[in-house]
């Protein structure tokens, strides 16, 4: 079973055609859609996951790139809507790898970017809802 996050990009000649629907019914694929830009006359963005049998994903991909859709692997990066903190803390116990932090003296909380795993836990944790996920 393979099951990975991919960012599909297609041209808007393609926004109308059905292409999550063919990658299941016809690669059996099973798709989590994380986030999508799709609009008339632009570029569509996709980013989603895909889970099936290792076979099946590599006729799915092949098929992406025979209708020209790009397909990137899909990186995600927390950040910290610096208007939104409130310096509560409340972040800093859950970080598995110390990337928010608390000076001891001032009491605002910095997050190192660079030690940030996007494990998301800060996501959930945090109440004014400073730390966002983006694709």
């Amino acid at each position: 079973m393979v099951s990975k996050k991919i960012l599909l990009k297609f041209p808007n000649r393609l926004v109308d055609q059905p292409i999550v629907y063919k990658l299941v019914k016809e690669y059996n694929l099973e798709v989590n859609i994380l986030k999508a830009k799709i609009m008339p006359d632009e570029e569509g963005i996709l980013a989603l996951e895909l889970r099936g049998e290792s076979s099946n994903y590599k006729e799915g991909l092949a098929y992406l790139k025979r209708i020209r859709v790009r397909v990137e692997p899909l990186g995600k990066d927390i950040i910290r809507n610096e208007s939104r903190c409130t310096h509560c803390g409340a972040c800093i116990p859950i970080c598995p790898t110390q990337a928010l932090r608390m000076d001891p003296i001032t009491k605002a909380v910095s997050f190192i970017n660079t030690e940030c795993i996007a494990c998301e836990l800060c996501i959930v944790a945090c109440p004014p809802s400073a730390m966002e996920l983006h694709y």
